[in-house]
């Protein structure tokens, strides 16, 4: 196991034993995303506001085959004002099958109630002998601005690439949110559809 490897693995370890993102202290959150690289199902608890440990089962469309990661997902810098917020977290993951498979990155947002922006980066390492990048920025604007416990909605411009598929699109989505629930898509004809769906409890 490479060094960079076992800093990983060490960070996930240290963090679980020593007990979004993220959700508030203590609560757990499920998602669902779907893309044309991959269909996994995530599940988290979050210990406190600053990380959270999961597990995320991954169908891997690309090299056709299927893994589950031990993850990490930490807040590295927050910041609130009265007419925005910021997030820049850091996330990792690691195979239970294989330690070869893993990946890490960062991604962050910036928004206010109207205006959002994000972005994320992450590096894939597997045992396929193919690493890869994937990158994406997103910009979004809020049509209306509603009230507490009202139907949220953004609609967003996201550009991605990936450096296995050599693919760069750009695409219209749709965000949808109220109470616990978001539910996020877009498609294109080179990415085919991609779906965000999460649940906090």
């Amino acid at each position: 196991m490479g060094m960079h490897k076992i800093i990983i693995f060490s960070l996930v370890l240290v963090i679980n034993i020593d007990a979004r993102p993220i959700s508030y202290s203590g609560g757990s959150t499920i998602m669902y995303k779907s893309n044309s690289m991959t269909n996994s199902v995530y599940a988290h608890y979050s210990p406190t506001y600053k990380y959270s440990i999961g597990i995320e089962n991954v169908d891997d469309k690309f090299f056709n085959k299927s893994y589950n990661y031990l993850r990490l997902t930490y807040l590295l810098n927050k910041k609130n004002t009265d007419i925005s917020q910021r997030n820049l977290y850091f996330q990792s993951g690691i195979s239970v099958n294989n330690t070869n498979n893993l990946f890490y990155g960062i991604h962050g947002d910036w928004e206010t109630r109207r205006w959002f922006t994000g972005f994320g980066y992450k590096y894939v390492e597997n045992s396929f002998g193919k690493d890869y990048e994937d990158r994406f920025i997103q910009l979004g604007v809020a049509p209306y601005l509603g009230d507490y416990g009202d139907l949220h909605t953004w609609i967003m411009l996201k550009s991605k690439t990936n450096s296995l598929t050599n693919n760069r699109s750009t695409y219209p989505e749709l965000k949808f949110f109220k109470g616990n629930a978001l539910l996020e898509f877009g498609y294109s004809d080179k990415t085919e559809w991609d779906l965000h769906f999460m649940y906090r409890f």
